[in-house]
């Protein structure tokens, strides 16, 4: 399927667009395995192409069908990576907790987005490899402080040992705040088309 038919599809009110970024290795494949039923995989390569897996979830009685794209995180290949940030509802910034450099690349991750969409998104900040706590070179407390600066909610999970039900509840999190800021924002725009409507007839009335 192309990125323009995929596109075209998240424009649909029940289908929403979740894009895993962050530095090659720190375990957006594994989260997003975990999530669709797949499990843990050791021996998970580097991703070398951009691709989506679905995850169907029913929220108020209503399904849901969520495209969790897993991204390129190379260095050389950020531009290429940037053509699958259109239409993201929900953007993951993931780091490795035993990697300094992936955390120090989150705020560049965010900046890219932010000039390709907009900040009008909704952000979650992912610390992945928590088993590896005795390796830790980035303080929990450093991704929450980071979480806060952009507006966005904050996870320590370990894609290997914890359940998969643990970054499931997280996204589901995201994705009901998705939802109700999407009914607010069309609750308002209905609401001012309404009183633009009743404004143009009136003028038309006091005209006749």
């Amino acid at each position: 399927m192309s990125q323009s038919s995929i596109d075209s599809e998240e424009n649909l009110d029940y289908h929403i667009k979740v894009i895993l970024l962050g530095n090659a290795g720190v375990g957006k494949t594994n989260l997003i395995n975990i999530t669709i039923g797949q499990g843990f995989n050791e021996a998970e390569k580097t991703t070398t192409a951009s691709s989506f897996s679905v995850k169907k979830i029913i929220l108020n009685n209503q399904e849901y069908r969520i495209n969790l794209w897993d991204t390129i995180g190379q260095e050389q290949f950020r531009q290429l990576t940037k053509i699958f940030f259109n239409n993201s509802k929900i953007v993951l910034f993931v780091y490795d907790i035993t990697r300094k450099a992936s955390f120090d690349s989150l705020p560049s991750w965010i900046k890219d987005v932010n000039e390709q969409i907009g900040n009008d998104y909704i952000k979650g900040i992912v610390a992945n490899k928590s088993d590896l706590y005795y390796n830790e070179e980035v303080k929990t407390e450093e991704g929450q402080e980071l979480t806060k600066k952009i507006g966005g909610k904050f996870l320590l999970i370990s894609a290997k040992h914890d359940d998969p039900k643990k970054f499931e509840d997280f996204l589901v999190e995201l994705i009901m705040e998705y939802i109700s800021k999407k009914k607010r924002v069309d609750s308002r725009n209905f609401s001012i088309t309404k009183r633009k409507t009743l404004e143009n007839t009136d003028k038309a009335n006091c005209c006749k």
